[in-house]
Formats: structure tokens, sequence, C-alpha cells
């Protein structure tokens, strides 16, 4: 009798043990698991960089990042075709509301780096700077002098955004991606390029030396002063078509594309974002004087 009942205990301990084990691999987890990334080709550099990062500190977890314009990055997201995505435009107040309404969750964008739309031209060109009222009366002229990368994507919506224009209202030629536009712009002598600085921000990396050594960056010109997209003109946000690049996502508890949000936008991830060559968006170098 006696080993009847310790064998009924152990059956009722089992059962509760193997219960919550079900229970412990069915609940969220930051730490392993998979997650695809959408994220436009512009920054996509910085996001591989951040999700190579994560996946060395939590080896159980494998993320995949894939490119894909702005805009229909943000409707898979809204139609739960992802978890993720990397966003740089402002949401008009009809974008924000689709998003709290289909995800139902309230918009909290997450940034985590500066970054810029910078405008390019051949190394030979004698072309120095650009002005605003360039990039203005370009944009609507049918000489179509500027090459962006394609509609719906982040170089073009930001431009239209700076220019209070919608991005139907600018006319451009169009070369796919921003390292085509780079290496076939000397094609092109009296065009101007538009790409993602972080095409070829990172300072040490092989491809992006030889990227930036093809074409010069304009600075641009407003009301008399003269802006670069260096890190002064970033971490200040003084060179006009600064951009912040933030996360967004429809998950509501923290899994993994809310561990990655997280990692993203500490010290570690930020670190990140400055070898990238863009600037961290929640940390800032400081001086320290010893005395």
């Amino acid at each position: 009798m006696r080993n009847s009942i310790k064998a009924l205990l152990l059956v009722i301990v089992f059962s509760i043990f193997s219960t919550s084990c079900k229970k412990e691999d069915k609940s969220p987890s930051y730490h392993k698991g998979e997650l695809t990334i959408l994220t436009d080709e512009s920054f996509k550099s910085v996001i591989e960089a951040l999700a190579d990062g994560y996946m060395i500190n939590y080896p159980e977890t494998k993320i995949k990042v894939v490119t894909k314009k702005e805009d229909l990055g943000f409707l898979d997201l809204l139609n739960d075709k992802a978890r993720i995505a990397v966003m740089s435009k402002t949401l008009s107040p009809k974008e924000i509301k689709a998003y709290e309404e289909q995800v139902d969750l309230k918009f909290l964008p997450a940034k985590f780096a500066a970054d810029a739309v910078v405008f390019i031209v051949p190394k030979d060109s004698p072309k120095e700077s650009i002005s605003m009222d360039e990039i203005k009366n370009g944009l609507l002229s049918d000489d179509k002098n500027f090459i962006f990368d394609g509609a719906n994507s982040s170089n073009i919506n930001f431009v239209a955004q700076k220019l209070n224009k919608a991005p139907g209202d600018l006319k451009f030629s169009v070369i796919s991606g921003n390292e085509n536009i780079i290496e076939q712009l000397a094609k092109y002598p009296n065009k101007i390029g538009v790409i993602g600085l972080n095409t070829f921000s990172r300072p040490y990396d092989k491809t992006s030396e030889n990227l930036r050594n093809m074409v010069k960056i304009l600075p641009v010109s407003d009301k008399g002063k003269i802006y670069t997209s260096d890190a002064d003109g970033l971490r200040e946000m003084k060179y006009p078509f600064t951009r912040v690049l933030y996360f967004l996502t429809n998950e509501g508890n923290f899994n993994i594309a809310n561990g990655f949000i997280r990692y993203s936008c500490t010290q570690l991830g930020q670190m990140i974002v400055q070898k990238e060559g863009l600037q961290p968006y929640n940390i800032y170098k400081r001086e320290v004087q010893m005395r």
C-alpha cells in the first residue's frame, strides 16, 4: 500500500514538472528563437551588424535581415507578416492610427541611430556643394537630374517630407540600389545621386572605402550656411537631411523582437552603431578631465 502511494506521488510530481516545462517552452523568450527584421536597403548595414552582435550574445537566436522598401515593410508589419521593421520617415497621423488599431499597441518608436540622406557626384566633378533651393527646384524639374533608388524607399520618403511634398510630386531618375547608384554615377556626369549614408559609412570596411573613393558627398548650403553629414552634423542634427532610425514591432510581449530592440538601444548596441559610422541615439561621447 505504502509503495503504491509513493508511486502515485511520483506520477503526480512528474506530471506537474512536465506540465511546467511545457509551459516554459511556450513562454516568450528573448534569448532563443528566430526573427526576421525588415529594413530598407539604405540602412541594411547597421541592422546586420546589430543582428550579428545579438546572435553572438545569444547563440540560440537566429536573426535574418531582409531588405524591403520602407513603405512595404511597414505594411507587412501591420498585416502581421513580420514582427519588426526599421523605419526612418515620420509617420502621418493616419499611419499611426492604422498601426495602433491593427497592431493593438501604442505607437512607441524605439530610436537607435542618426543616419543621413546624402547627395553625391563623381569624384572628378567640379561641383563642390548643393543648395536647398537647387534640391527643391531640381526635384520639380522634368530634367530628373537626381537619381534615387526607387519609389517607396526611405530616401525618397525622407527627402519628400523635408521638402513638405508627397513622394509622388517629385521628379527623379531611378537606379535600383544605393551601391549601384555609386558605381554607375560616373556614366551620368550631370546627375546627382541620392543615397543613404550607411551605404558606405563604415570607416574601416574595405568595400565602404572603395565606394567612398568613387564619389564625393556634397555639403548642403542653406541661407548662407554650409552643413555637412559628418559626426558633428549628425550629432547636433544641423545637417538638413539628418534622419533618426527607429524600430517598430507588433510584438506585445518580451520576446526576441523586443529583446533585439532593447539590445540595440543599450550601450553595447550603441557602440555597434558608432562603429558603423553613424551617430548613436542614446549615448554620446563624454570627455573627462583628470586633475
